[in-house]
């Protein structure tokens, strides 16, 4: 919503830019894409590397206070 209201701005204040922004939004999503994937790919491996790293702890009996 915040977006739409921002967009709205733009196109009060100069349309010709506001239009070019909606008419290349999809190509800026499309080249996001790869580095969204990495991003996820690199937050899974971490995720995975803790957890492999806390392994001995969570078997000998470890519990977190919090």
């Amino acid at each position: 919503m915040v977006t739409f209201v921002l967009w709205l701005i733009l196109f009060i204040l100069c349309w010709p830019l506001a239009l070019l922004a909606l008419i290349l939004w999809p190509f800026v999503w499309l080249l996001s894409l790869p580095f969204r994937l990495l991003g996820i790919t690199f937050e899974a491996l971490f995720a995975f590397l803790r957890e492999l790293l806390f392994l001995p702890a969570r078997v000998l009996g470890y519990r977190d206070k919090s």
